[in-house]
C-alpha cells in the first residue's frame, strides 16, 4: 500500500520563500560588513582608515561567495566539469589574496601606521597572512557552493514532487474514466433485466438510474465528497440493483453517519465492493444474503463492512472480468497510502471484504 501521497493542497506562490533567500542574504552580509566597525574600536577609539583597511576582505568574500553561487556553481560543477570548477577557483581565491595582501602592503600611502611596528624578531611573513585569506577565501566558496546546492537540490525535489501530483491526478482521471462505464454497464444490464418481462419497476429504475448518473456527471468529478452524499448514492445504488432481486433474498443496509458530519471520502471507493457482492452473492435458486454497513468513527476512520452468500462464477461469466476491484486497489493507494486496512476473505461459504479508510493523517486505521 505504499505509494507516493496525493497533495490536494493548492499550490502556494513562490515569491514568499524566494524574499526570504534574499532576507538571509542581506542580513548575512550586513554582519560581514560591520564587523570592520567592531574591530575598530576595540582601544576604545574609533578609526575610519582601520574600517577602510578591512572593507576590501568584505568585498572579496561578496565576490567569492557570488561567484560560486552564481556561475561556477550553477554553469560549471552542476555541469561535472569538476577539475575546470576547482581550478577556476584556485585561480579567483590565489589572485583575490595577492590583491588583499598588495592592498595592506599600501597601507602607509594613506598615512602614517595605524600601530607600531613590531619588532623584526616578531615580524610574521607575508606568506602566512596570504595563507590565512586564502583560507578564509575558500571557506567562504564552499559556503556559496553549498547554498547554492542546496537550493538546487530544494528546487528539483519541488519540481519532482508537482511532476508526481500531476501524474497521479491524471491517473486518477484515468481511472475514474474506467471505473464509470463498467458501472454503467452493470446498471444497464439489470434494468434490462426488468424490462425484458415488462416490469412496472422499471421506470423507477430509470429515474433512480438518472439520479446516479447526475452523481456520477457531477458530484464524482471532485477528488474528495462528503460521506454523506456518498452514502446515499450506496442506497440509491442498492435499492435499484434490488429491483430484479427475488424475494428470497434478504438484502439490507446500514448506514451509520452524523447529519452534520463534514467528514469527506474518495467518490466510489465502494460501489465496486457493492457490485462484486451482487454479482458474486446471488442466485436466484436459492437463498442468498447481502449485508452491507457504512459508518463514521469518531477518530476520523471511516468502516465498510460487506458479507454476501458466496456462489462463483465459472469461468465463462467474465462480465466485469475483476475491473472495478482493481480500480479500487489503485485508487486506495494514490489516494491513502498507508492510510487503509482492506480485508478480504472468504469462511462458510460467506464472502466478507472490510476496509477500512484514515480520512485524516495523524493516524493510522485500527487493524
Amino acid at each position: 500500500m505504499n505509494t507516493f501521497a496525493l497533495n490536494m493542497e493548492p499550490q502556494r506562490s513562490i515569491s514568499l520563500p524566494r524574499w526570504g533567500n534574499i532576507l538571509i542574504h542581506v542580513l548575512i552580509w550586513c554582519i560581514v560588513f560591520a564587523l570592520p566597525v567592531v574591530f575598530a574600536q576595540r582601544e576604545g577609539i574609533f578609526r575610519w582608515r582601520e574600517v577602510m583597511m578591512f572593507f576590501p576582505l568584505s568585498i572579496a568574500f561578496v565576490v567569492v561567495f557570488y561567484t560560486n553561487y552564481f556561475y561556477l556553481a550553477n554553469k560549471v560543477l552542476f555541469k561535472k566539469k569538476t577539475i575546470q570548477f576547482l581550478l577556476l577557483n584556485i585561480v579567483l581565491i590565489v589572485g583575490i589574496a595577492l590583491l588583499l595582501h598588495i592592498w595592506h602592503e599600501l597601507e602607509h600611502v594613506f598615512g602614517p601606521p595605524l600601530r607600531q611596528p613590531p619588532p623584526d624578531a616578531m615580524k610574521i611573513s607575508p606568506i602566512r597572512f596570504i595563507v590565512r585569506d586564502i583560507s578564509s577565501l575558500i571557506f567562504v566558496a564552499a559556503l556559496g557552493t553549498v547554498m547554492k546546492t542546496t537550493e538546487m537540490m530544494t528546487q528539483m525535489q519541488t519540481r519532482q514532487k508537482e511532476m508526481e501530483k500531476a501524474v497521479t491526478q491524471a491517473e486518477l482521471k484515468n481511472l475514474k474514466n474506467q471505473i464509470n462505464p463498467h458501472f454503467l454497464l452493470n446498471t444497464l444490464n439489470n434494468i434490462y433485466a426488468l424490462s425484458r418481462f415488462n416490469s412496472p419497476k422499471t421506470p423507477p429504475a430509470i429515474m433512480q438510474l438518472s439520479e446516479l448518473l447526475r452523481y456520477m456527471l457531477y458530484d464524482n468529478e471532485k477528488i474528495f465528497v462528503l460521506l454523506s452524499e456518498e452514502a446515499t448514492f450506496i442506497r440509491n445504488y442498492i435499492d435499484l440493483m434490488k429491483l430484479r432481486l427475488t424475494d428470497d433474498i434478504n438484502v439490507t443496509t446500514r448506514i451509520n453517519i452524523s447529519e452534520d458530519s463534514s467528514t469527506t471520502i474518495a467518490p466510489l471507493i465502494f460501489i465496486s465492493l457493492i457490485e462484486n457482492a451482487f454479482k458474486h452473492g446471488v442466485n436466484n435458486d436459492e437463498p442468498a444474503f447481502i449485508e452491507t454497513e457504512l459508518s463514521e468513527k469518531e477518530n476520523g476512520h471511516v468502516h465498510f463492512v460487506c458479507r454476501n452468500s458466496y456462489f462463483p462464477k465459472n469461468e465463462k461469466d467474465r462480465s466485469g472480468s475483476g475491473i472495478g476491484l482493481q480500480q479500487v486497489q489503485k485508487r486506495l493507494d494514490l489516494l491513502y497510502p498507508s492510510r487503509y486496512v482492506w480485508h478480504k476473505y472468504i469462511e462458510n461459504n460467506i464472502y466478507s471484504t472490510i476496509l477500512i479508510i484514515n480520512t485524516l493523517t495523524n493516524n493510522e486505521p485500527n487493524t
